[in-house]
């Protein structure tokens, strides 16, 4: 997850951040539909729901010893959580949610997560191996935490490509920067990679080989 400069903000930085904000409402919709098809009060909305948005970020932070957790710093993240969370009850209640719509969204979430959780652990100057494992534990852990208390097998264990997506898109965006490519551009490109083979999963149907035992 991001945070602008408090000083000399550009405009991409800026775009990027409310881009992260965006990434942590869908994912907030997301943990608030599980928590109603689970039956859960209001309380158990807003727990799935922080845990599906900001679990992935949090781990990563804890992890890599960077205090205060950015959702600490920003409280920001919290509100928007909170409003997302509660609008989808709301919501629901009137128009069912469009399917398609959210899975959009949700593979967007996962890149820019994805991406951004990778650029900061490259900040700290961590081996690239890394770097892709803190990138997309990102963009998963939460939707872990999510079908972990949903009692669901995780999607991150599934042949659906999921995490695998994150991990293609990171690797390229790091491929990319050591051939010399500008760092924007290596980073949208990764986050197109991202959504790209997410999409193609949802839509198309890829995924995964399956590892099974052939019974005896």
């Amino acid at each position: 997850m991001l945070r602008p400069a408090r000083r000399g903000i550009n405009g991409i930085t800026m775009l990027l951040y409310f881009l992260d904000l965006a990434g942590v409402a869908v994912f907030a919709v997301s943990g608030a539909l599980a928590a109603g098809r689970l039956g859960l009060d209001l309380l158990g909305v807003l727990v799935l729901a922080s845990l599906t948005a900001i679990g992935g970020g949090t781990l990563r932070d804890v992890l890599m010893n960077r205090h205060p957790v950015f959702w600490m710093a920003r409280p920001t993240y919290l509100l928007v959580i909170c409003a997302a969370a509660l609008g989808t009850v709301l919501y629901v209640q009137v128009l069912p949610i469009p399917a398609h719509a959210l899975l959009i969204a949700d593979a967007l979430g996962l890149a820019l997560f994805a991406l951004s959780g990778a650029q900061l652990a490259e900040a700290a100057r961590l081996s690239p191996i890394i770097v892709v494992l803190m990138g997309t534990m990102t963009g998963v852990a939460g939707g872990v935490m999510r079908d972990i208390c949903s009692n669901q097998i995780p999607l991150l264990l599934r042949q659906d490509i999921y995490a695998s997506a994150a991990i293609a898109g990171i690797a390229l965006y790091l491929v990319l920067k050591a051939l010399g490519l500008r760092e924007a551009w290596a980073f949208w490109i990764g986050v197109l990679v991202v959504v790209t083979l997410r999409l193609s999963a949802i839509f198309l149907g890829w995924s995964l080989p399956v590892f099974q035992i052939p019974k005896g």
